[in-house]
């Protein structure tokens, strides 16, 4: 495998950004030319433009990223998943960044772990560390000038990772069978071992290292006192503060209830019901009765009641 793991015959794409050296940047597009053939073009992308490029998925076999002597060049989130995007399944990336030791309030500058961690969330495998060494002099002050990093704690490291060997969103129909295989005798086959492990013989029952739980210890002195029977009684519609009965009353308010609409006496609207049908209103519950004295409880027909 040649140098930066690209082989003869394979597509190629060097991420670079505003800090890759233009020189620099010519020396190795022109080596990984030489690389991969003349047959194969090497394609050249800036970090900030390669979700415009319109690459179709899976169009890579290695992506460099980072990777021009005196670059510095972060990886967003945006830029890993799309650079899982436009790689071939089972297709590699490596790429350099900047990292700090720890991780402090510079946001734009990653640690190692979460580099680490971005990676693997774009959906790449096989994530690893391969280098990780100080700055140099030229990239130290490209640091400087492009990130506005002053802090001394800087290393660069080397990571590559893989795409699986399949395309980001594919499907494939599991064949998954639940049905026991018959045996012999035409039942459902059963596991000896399995058998044996859930069965109690009566010398399992006999051996000194059988725990056996008692269900009686299982109880305490609490658990066996008789319940008060008022507690196990439900609250009754008064006790609720209801005025109506509940539907399947239980408590005796709905037939008390009823009993009051049986015995309550219709309130006169006109008070002449007393003297005969002559003084009554057409709807009064007493006509064709005779008249009775004022006060005197009179015992109405059902079909009779009704608001005067």
């Amino acid at each position: 495998m040649g140098e930066y793991g690209v082989t003869p015959g394979q597509c190629v794409a060097i991420i670079w950004d505003s800090s890759s050296p233009v020189e620099a940047l010519k020396d190795l597009v022109d080596k990984i030319q030489a690389l991969v053939g003349a047959e194969n073009r090497v394609s050249v992308e800036n970090v900030n433009q390669l979700s415009q490029s319109a690459h179709r998925e899976s169009s890579f076999d290695v992506i460099l990223s980072g990777v021009v002597p005196g670059s510095t060049a972060q990886h967003s989130v945006e830029l890993l998943a799309e650079v899982a995007r436009i790689l071939k399944p089972g297709g590699r990336v490596l790429l350099k960044e900047p990292v700090v030791m720890e991780s402090g309030n510079n946001s734009r500058i990653k640690t190692a772990a979460k580099l680490l961690t971005a990676l693997t969330l774009s959906g790449l495998v096989e994530v690893k560390e391969l280098q990780k060494e100080a700055l140099t002099p030229e990239e130290a002050q490209s640091v400087r000038e492009h990130l506005g990093y002053q802090g001394s704690d800087l290393l660069i490291i080397q990571i590559e990772g893989r795409k699986p060997n399949f395309e980001v969103g594919s499907s494939s129909q599991l064949k998954l069978s639940f049905a026991k295989k018959p045996g012999p005798s035409g039942k459902p086959s059963v596991d000896p071992a399995a058998a044996k492990l859930w069965t109690i013989s009566a010398n399992d029952m006999n051996d000194e290292e059988m725990d056996l739980l008692d269900s009686d210890e299982l109880l305490d002195s609490e658990d066996l006192k008789k319940p008060d029977p008022s507690s196990l009684r439900a609250p009754s519609c008064k006790e609720m503060g209801k005025k109506k009965a509940c539907k399947n009353c239980t408590c005796g308010l709905a037939e008390e209830l009823e009993q009051e609409k049986k015995s309550s006496q219709p309130k006169s609207a006109c008070g002449n019901c007393y003297l005969g049908d002559a003084f009554r209103c057409a709807s009064c519950p007493y006509l064709g009765m005779p008249a009775f004295k004022p006060g005197e409880k009179i015992l109405l027909k059902e079909n009779q009641l009704h608001d005067a």
